[in-house]
């Protein structure tokens, strides 16, 4: 791509935030021009403004940036959010009214009927939604969702699944990292040696959030997967990747009892959607790891460059079907990867031009 699309991250100085700044260093077609934070960081350059806290450097040139106020005047047409929820629900619709394609980390409007909640690989179709949005047919504008950081790796374990067999319940408990809660996260005092057997509104958002995604799109909203689900969510000691135990009752699509051999098949065999030849998207959405005692958060977490889900130990259920382990990284492919991955389909299929041209114009 000979010219890079201009685009802004809203709420850059929190963990998320440098999580984009982290992966869209020399991605081949975004350049990040314009950073936008809280008032205690407006005017401020980056480097003082934000305490750094990833694995690899800060770019030179972002930390030379000065943080602008969070409105969009001046803003790029394309944006990537990484706000809270309630600073989400009033900001978003702000930016997509001014003509802004909104590209969401935020929980905010991910369950609204004209808002696409997207995984790529798995709904990409959904994206059609964007279409019934008031601010599309105003100003160009409109806001696209990724899904919370643990419904992100049980759908994609799920997808090729109910595609083959269909899924009739399904059961999940999670133990997730603690960079999920941000920064600080959760106290030292709180979850050292410790499990915390709740997270706030954790286990409705990967409930409902689920049955949207495996839902199907029926002209102009989505009929959510007829299926029943139950999740119990933990945050335990661990710095990054969320872990998932997960037992399902499949359907009978197949006419016949679905074997061990069969479930493989469908892992290896799931075609994706739309993410083929994207920057973010990896090569194997799905990898299985034939070790007794894998995944593992420190073992497994960058597996496709972070964007891959890892599932292993297979096995037959004693009440249900079968039972699995799924492990993803939850401030790659269940945050910022998520979301610069939605950004790469929406060029894909043409959906960033009319804002692009839009900024263009003006």
């Amino acid at each position: 791509m000979q010219n890079k699309y201009p685009i802004g991250i809203l709420g850059a100085t929190g963990m998320v935030g440098q999580r984009f700044i982290q992966l869209l260093e020399d991605h081949p077609w975004f350049e990040i021009t314009w950073l936008a934070a809280s008032d205690r960081s407006s005017g401020k350059v980056y480097g003082e403004a934000a305490k750094w806290r990833l694995d690899t450097p800060l770019p030179e040139r972002i930390t030379r940036m000065t943080v602008s106020a969070a409105e969009p005047e001046g803003a790029p047409k394309i944006i990537f959010a990484a706000l809270d929820a309630a600073i989400a629900r009033e900001m978003e619709p702000k930016f997509a009214n001014a003509g802004c394609a909104v590209v969401s980390n935020s929980s905010a409007y991910r369950m609204a009927p004209n808002v696409p909640l997207v995984i790529p690989e798995i709904n990409a179709d959904h994206l059609h939604l964007i279409e019934e949005q008031s601010s599309r047919r105003d100003s160009g504008g409109y806001m696209v969702t990724n899904p919370n950081c643990s419904t992100i790796g049980l759908v994609m374990a799920l997808k090729p699944l109910e595609e083959r067999f269909g899924i009739e319940q399904i059961f999940v408990t999670t133990m997730q990292a603690i960079s999920g809660a941000g920064y600080p996260g959760v106290p030292s005092m709180d979850i050292l040696g410790n499990v915390i057997p709740y997270i706030g509104s954790e286990e409705e958002k990967m409930e409902a959030e689920t049955l949207k995604l495996l839902g199907h799109l029926d002209g102009n909203h989505v009929t959510p997967l007829a299926a029943k689900i139950s999740a119990h969510c933990n945050r335990v000691a661990v710095e990054d990747g969320h872990t998932e135990s997960v037992s399902i009752k499949l359907g009978n699509k197949l006419g016949r009892t679905v074997t061990h051999e069969d479930i493989l098949a469908a892992w290896a065999e799931f075609q994706p959607l739309k993410p083929q030849h994207l920057p973010m998207a990896p090569e194997q959405p799905i990898e299985f790891a034939t070790q007794p005692d894998r995944p593992q958060p420190r073992l497994d977490r960058n597996r496709g460059r972070g964007m891959a889900v890892t599932v292993g130990r297979l096995r037959p259920c004693t009440v249900f079907d079968w039972k699995f382990t799924v492990l993803s990284h939850n401030t790659i492919r269940g945050a910022a990867g998520a979301a610069i991955l939605n950004a790469e389909l929406l060029v894909s299929l043409g959906k960033l031009e009319p804002v692009a041209e839009t900024a263009a114009r003006a």
